[in-house]
Formats: C-alpha cells, sequence, structure tokens
C-alpha cells in the first residue's frame, strides 16, 4: 500500500508531503516529496490511552477496541486489576486471551493492590509470587497503579517486593498518589514510581514532577475529569505528560477517546506537537510498547485525519490493516466466554434498617464530588422515623448500601450527599476495587429491589423507580463488570438507564453510575464504603456511622 498525505514528524517537529509505503504490517519506506498541502489528509501515529481498566467501559477487550479505533486509539496501556479483585490471575489471563482476537494493541499490568486493601471482602489475592509470574509474560508490560501509597511510605515488606520485582524485569511501576506532596511524595517517587494519574490540582501535580516523577498522566473519563486543572503543565513540561481516561462508560466511549482531549488541548492553542508528544509518543517510549511511530521498520500503526483543525478520524490502521474507516469501526463483533465470581442471596428490606433508640443523632455523610474520586466528610444531623435511622431526600441524605457478592454476609449501611435521588433506587456490581454491589436509594423498598436485580442477573447496573413503577436493568455477565454484547448496543442501553436515573429519579450528576461506583474506593479519601463499614481514607481505619 502506498499513502500520500502530510506527514506529521513528531521527532523533529515538521510536516510535509510524503509517501508511505507499508507491507507486511511494516513502515517500508517514508519518501518527503514536498512541502504541506492542506487539501490533503495529515497522516501521523496513533493515539495511545496511557491508563485504562479496561473493565469500566463495561466492555471485553475485544468489544472496546471495536469502539476506541474509531477515535483513533491503536494502544492502551491497561490494568486489569478491576477483574483480578474479581478473579485473580485467571481474570487477568482471560482479559489477554480476549485481546488477542482483534487487530489493537493492549498493554497489560500485572495489578499491584488485589485486594486494595485489608478492609474489604475481595474475590481474589494476587500475591508477589502471583505478580512475579505475571511480570514474566510478554503480555505484560509493567507493575500496574501502586495504590498502597501508605505501605510504600512504610516500605512494607510485600509492597516492595512487588516494586523490585518490576524492576528485576525493567519494567516501569505506575503510582497512584491522590493528594500526596513534598517530602511524602519524594520519598514514594524515590521507592521506584514512574507516573500518577491522580493528581486532581495543578501545584499537586507541578510538585511531583518537580520532585522527580517521571510523567504526569491528564486524566479525563467518565467521573474523574482533570483536563482542566492539568493541561496548562503542557506548555512547560510536554516531555513529561500523558493523556489518559482511567475509567470511561461505554456511552462516553462510543462519543470519543484520546481524540476529544487533542481538540481540546488544540483548541485552547498549545502548540500542536507538544499535544500529540502527550497522545502519541510519551506512553510509547515510556512503556516500550510495540506500537509504531511513523519511521521506517516500525509497525504499520497510524490514523488519517482530515485536518488540522477539526481533527476529524478519517482512518485508523494497525499493522497496516484499516481497522476504522469515517466513523465505522472494521473490527468483528465477537462473544466472549462468560466468567464470574457471584454467590449472594436475596435481601429483604428488613436487612437494610438502622435502628435507634436515640431522638437526636449525627450522622458521619460522605459526600460525592461531581467530576472527582475524592468526597469529603460532613456531620449531619440523622432522620429518625419510628426507631429508624432513614434517607432524607429533602436534605439529599441517603442511604448507601454495600453487600457482599462473593459470599453471604451481614449488610454494610451509611449515608450520602450529593447523589440527587428523589426516588426509587441505583444499584451496580461495578465498586472499585472489590466489586461488591454497591447502591444507593431513597427508601429500603426501592434499594432492596434494585439490588435484588443485580444479583438476580448476576451482575450489571440497575435503577428503579416505585413512583413510575419501572425498573431498568444492563446485564454485565463477565465477572460481574462487562458484557460481550456489541459495545454500539451496551452503549445505548446504559444511555436509556443513564437518562432513566437522570430525567425519573432526579440525579444532577454527570455520571452517576460511574460517581457509585467510586463510593467504594478505600484508597481515594476522606470517607468511603466498604462491604465492612464506613471508612475513613484520611487515617485509613473504620469509623462510626453516627455518633
Amino acid at each position: 500500500m502506498l499513502f500520500t498525505a502530510n506527514l506529521l514528524n513528531l521527532f523533529d517537529h515538521t510536516i510535509g508531503k510524503a509517501e508511505i509505503e507499508v507491507a507486511e504490517k511494516r513502515i517500508i519506506s517514508i519518501k518527503i516529496i514536498g512541502a504541506e498541502e492542506p487539501e490533503l489528509p495529515y497522516i501521523m501515529p496513533g493515539f495511545v490511552d496511557a491508563h485504562v481498566h479496561i473493565e469500566s467501559s463495561m466492555l471485553t477487550p475485544a468489544q472496546f477496541a471495536r469502539l476506541a479505533v474509531v477515535h483513533g486509539t491503536v494502544a492502551t496501556v491497561s490494568d486489569p486489576h478491576e477483574i483480578g479483585n474479581v478473579l485473580g490471575v485467571a481474570g487477568v489471563e482471560y482479559m489477554i486471551e480476549d485481546s488477542k482476537r482483534v487487530p489493537f494493541k493492549f498493554c497489560f499490568g500485572a495489578p499491584s493492590c488485589v485486594p486494595a486493601t485489608t478492609f474489604e471482602t475481595a474475590g481474589a489475592v494476587i500475591s508477589a509470587k502471583d505478580v512475579r509470574r505475571l511480570l514474566a509474560m510478554k503480555e505484560i508490560g509493567y507493575l500496574a497503579e501502586m495504590m498502597n501509597f501508605p505501605g510504600v511510605l512504610h516500605e512494607d515488606p510485600d509492597v516492595m517486593m512487588k516494586i523490585r520485582l518490576a524492576q528485576a524485569f525493567n519494567k516501569p511501576v505506575d503510582g497512584h498518589a491522590p493528594g500526596l506532596r513534598g517530602a511524602d511524595a519524594q520519598k514514594y517517587i524515590e521507592a521506584g514510581i514512574t507516573t500518577d494519574h491522580e493528581c486532581f490540582t495543578y501545584d499537586e501535580a507541578l510538585d511531583k514532577l518537580q520532585l522527580g516523577l517521571d510523567y504526569i498522566l491528564i486524566r479525563e473519563g467518565s467521573a474523574a475529569k482533570n483536563f482542566e486543572a492539568l493541561i496548562p503543565l503542557i506548555a512547560d513540561f510536554p516531555n513529561r505528560l500523558m493523556f489518559c481516561s482511567d475509567d470511561k462508560h461505554p456511552d462516553n466511549l462510543v462519543e470519543g477517546h484520546i481524540n476529544q482531549l487533542v481538540k481540546r488541548a488544540l483548541a485552547k492553542g498549545y502548540p500542536l506537537f507538544s499535544v500529540l508528544r502527550a497522545a502519541c509518543l510519551n506512553p510509547v517510549l515510556h512503556y516500550r510498547l510495540n506500537v509504531g511511530l511513523l519511521r521506517e521498520g516500525d509497525p504499520a500503526d497510524f490514523i488519517l485525519v482530515n485536518n488540522l483543525q477539526d481533527f476529524d478520524i478519517l482512518e485508523t490502521y494497525i499493522e497496516g490493516e484499516k481497522v476504522s474507516q469515517n466513523g465505522s469501526s472494521n473490527i468483528p463483533d465477537l462473544r466472549s466466554p462468560l466468567v464470574n465470581q457471584f454467590d449472594c442471596k436475596f435481601l429483604q428490606a428488613t436487612d437494610l434498617k438502622i435502628e435507634t433508640t436515640s431522638s437526636s443523632l449525627t450522622l458521619n455523610v460522605i459526600e460525592a464530588l461531581d467530576g472527582q474520586l475524592i468526597t469529603n466528610q460532613l456531620e449531619v444531623p440523622a432522620l429518625i422515623q419510628d426507631g429508624l435511622i432513614v434517607s432524607d431526600t429533602a436534605q439529599d441524605i441517603l442511604k448507601i448500601v454495600v453487600v457482599n457478592r462473593y459470599h453471604p454476609a451481614p449488610v454494610a449501611v451509611g449515608f450520602i450527599k450529593n447523589i440527587g435521588l428523589q426516588e426509587g433506587a441505583i444499584a451496580s456490581s461495578v465498586a472499585h476495587d472489590s466489586h461488591n454491589i454497591i447502591a444507593v436509594g431513597c427508601d429500603d423498598e426501592s434499594l432492596v429491589q434494585a439490588i435484588n436485580l443485580v444479583i438476580e442477573a448476576q451482575g450489571g447496573v440497575s435503577a428503579v423507580s416505585p413512583k413510575a413503577d419501572a425498573t431498568h436493568l444492563l446485564p454485565l455477565p463477565i465477572a460481574g463488570l462487562m458484557s460481550d454484547v456489541d459495545g454500539y448496543k451496551v452503549a445505548e442501553q446504559y444511555t436509556q438507564i443513564d437518562f432513566f436515573v437522570k430525567s425519573q429519579l432526579g440525579s444532577k450528576l454527570n455520571s452517576p453510575f460511574m460517581t457509585l461506583s467510586f463510593m467504594g474506593l478505600l484508597v481515594i479519601p476522606s470517607l468511603k464504603m466498604s462491604d465492612l463499614g464506613l471508612f475513613d481514607g484520611q487515617s485509613f481505619s473504620f469509623t462510626k456511622l453516627y455518633f
């Protein structure tokens, strides 16, 4: 194949009319034959998502790839710790095998923190011995995000062993240290951490770069949105930034991927080659990805865009194969084997009751923040009716429930603000990182109905409305996290249930289910909900529900 287009050379920052010859999956030759001709398409390396949990798209790797290539993505740096928390090493191997069926470049990491903490119930443990086995695999390119930053700071032997194993295999170590600054951040970095995708302020990211962190990842996902805060860094640190989504729901993936961040950065006036370095070049160099960068001898991985203003993706190629054209994917719609671990019984409303003999109590309440994974801790007067502490929809203080999905156990109940439901309930088996069932609702009957829908389906997201006498369910039968149904159909189903939660139940959140899924993520402060109880992420200990 011979392509004639305007070549963007990311190494010498030039644009020229070129002839690019492709054969046997590689770039055979590149000839610059003239000056840039704006009427021709532009050819450039494909985009790389530098940190993503494929499972959060609710799609298998094969289905994820079908949607991503349409937006010019040719590769991902993928942390499979979601399915790892459910199925252990077998889950990681499942993701690898499924990914091999499609023309897309997945670089998987060895999960470093399964379970994420000892304060919750996960479905599996990935030990240092397991990490060693994974790092020895060619499909595993790095040690995935080291969320246990207290373990790094206190030199926990198991944590330090995993980091040393990655270094012995000459593979990078990803970080995860929200809010860590100063001497603690320096110690974390000096332990061997090379990246961080959790910065939510410019000053925090700048601090970590100045302390010697190799790369800051600018994250823009369905829940956590840090692009606006961090993109100014590209003016001074183009060589030390990458773009990532971290967690992206299927409806958002249909709309766009890393291409959206490229467009937004360019619209703000940042230099073209600085933006493309973050989107294409830096991830390939840092993770040593087998992804072409439009050099002779490279794998033929590239995209064609219409112009440098609209940046519309015309075609995407991976190893010389055209995998998308004009918004349509050429990757086949494939079914995948069903794997799962789900063992919990249906609930009754009485399982969720919180009894009290007091007439006045103060609740410890989680305050969810739209667009952030961090939460605040509030102290709010409890609404007590007939000796029961109940949801207070007038104050937007709703009951939050976590149900152990791996074996029958008592239900954990707390309270949360800012979900915004005015009626009914929502539930999900996508609940980072242990993926127990998490639910929020206005009354116990609705909560139980939503939870039992998920239990019956052995995984999924649900919403119920007593006023409309309506229920919605999106089944996720693969590990309770993913579907192998056509990704566009899953996105359509998700759009419908998301609209129902906003229009009928009243949530004002940008992404209610994504926000809900992070309310059990104990490694992100301040207050979260475990299947074992209310958890204070600052003191890293359980705390009282009320006082």
